[in-house]
């Protein structure tokens, strides 16, 4: 099994541990941000500390992204005790925001031999709308900045 298969396995196998701890039926892109965060790789580790985006901060943020989510559809957060997740015993299935991303990752590269754990960030940051993106504007990052640093790791890698 080559490396990138590897990295690949482990990012998806803690991206549905992070959905199971959310109560989600799905991993989505947000569990699979949050399992790149809890990761080491050196190029992905450098791009996210250059934004302060450690698993924590990734966290916070999507934190932040549902209580503004609840906030524009007119329910205050504080207004309700809302029930813990759900953590039944199932796995969850790969949702639409997460298969996007790793389509996204995988156009990235030109051959699959050339997929890096960085193509697999940039297919999360390549997209303009849903819980990432806000998350991410909440937090303060700036997206664009985010997207260029990875690309400017996948081209060093490279050369």
């Amino acid at each position: 099994m080559a490396a990138i298969d590897k990295y690949l396995r482990a990012v998806i196998v803690r991206a549905e541990h992070e959905a199971h701890e959310d109560g989600s039926p799905a991993i989505e892109a947000q569990h699979l941000l949050l399992a790149i965060a809890s990761d080491p790789e050196p190029a992905v580790r450098q791009v996210l500390d250059s934004a302060g985006l450690d698993r924590h901060a990734v966290r916070d943020a999507l934190e932040r992204e549902f209580e503004h989510s609840l906030r524009v559809a007119g329910i205050p957060r504080t207004a309700y005790d809302l029930p813990a997740p759900s953590r039944l015993p199932t796995h969850p299935t790969m949702g639409t925001s997460a298969k996007l991303a790793l389509e996204r990752a995988f156009a990235a590269a030109s051959r699959k031999k050339d997929l890096r754990p960085a193509h697999l960030l940039l297919g999360i940051l390549s997209a303009r709308v849903g819980t990432v993106p806000r998350a991410l504007a909440l937090a303060g990052a700036d997206q664009d900045d985010l997207t260029a640093r990875v690309r400017r790791a996948l081209t060093e890698e490279y050369t």
